[in-house]
């Protein structure tokens, strides 16, 4: 049996092809496989677990990956950047297991450290101070408490906002800072890192304290629907098959 990584989907209304490709690995690779990991931005935006009350795509991701457990394929969601509102309701809907950011597990007797991948980001210090706010208990509260439709609108407003900050921001800022992976990899002994986050797929080998580890970026769906695969302690990158 295989474990599967996916990353960075950012499904919504606007790329179709995205949530096509989406609903063909649950139907064909996913379903062969022991467990899903889904780390991180799932979804464009998340408004609360409401959302599944209003929006179309939202009950067709839920019902997608809890058609999975009929399979036997165990879900699990770390949250992102753009969804990490989503909460117990969605989680039991979708049949998924939500995880903290980072999470440690073992897997084919292989130590894995994962995590969604923004909180590597340092030298994005605007960022890692919105991120502190939002994530803030008081902070969702208040957000979850106005009306749904003030909360679409500033979910746009919000990701406006984003893609103007980030063409305005230089490359290596919005990557993972190397001190940062380091200390990650050495203060949890030196495991194999999965992340997404970046957009920018690779394999990357550090040597930390005389070890070498590894670190798997993920790639997002824009484009092309990709997860790692780990088999028999093996990690492949794999497409989705292609579209007909």
């Amino acid at each position: 049996m295989t474990t599967l990584f996916i990353s960075d989907l950012h499904l919504c209304d606007e790329r179709p092809r995205t949530t096509a490709l989406f609903k063909q690995f649950i139907s064909t690779t996913a379903r062969n496989a022991e467990a899903l990991y889904i780390l991180g931005d799932l979804f464009e935006f998340w408004i609360g677990d409401d959302q599944l009350d209003h929006d179309p795509l939202a009950q067709i991701v839920a019902q997608s990956l809890a058609s999975l457990t009929l399979y036997g394929t165990q879900v699990f969601f770390m949250h992102g950047n753009r969804d990490f509102l989503i909460g117990n309701r969605f989680a039991d809907s979708a049949g998924l297991t939500l995880l903290a950011d980072p999470t440690h597990l073992i897997v084919d007797d292989r130590s894995l450290l994962l995590m969604h991948g923004d909180t590597l980001c340092t030298d994005d210090t605007g960022y890692q101070v919105f991120r502190r706010q939002v994530r803030e208990p008081a902070w969702q509260a208040s957000i979850l408490a106005k009306p749904y439709d003030e909360r679409v609108a500033l979910a746009h407003a919000l990701r406006s906002r984003s893609d103007v900050e980030k063409s305005m921001k230089a490359d290596s800022i919005m990557d993972v800072n190397q001190a940062s992976v380091a200390a990650v990899l050495k203060s949890s002994n030196y495991p194999c890192l999965i992340h997404g986050h970046t957009h920018r797929p690779a394999h990357h080998r550090h040597m930390i304290d005389g070890r070498l580890c590894d670190r798997w970026v993920l790639a997002d769906w824009h484009d092309t629907g990709a997860s790692l695969v780990c088999s028999a302690g093996r990690l492949v990158p794999q497409d989705i098959v292609a579209m007909p």
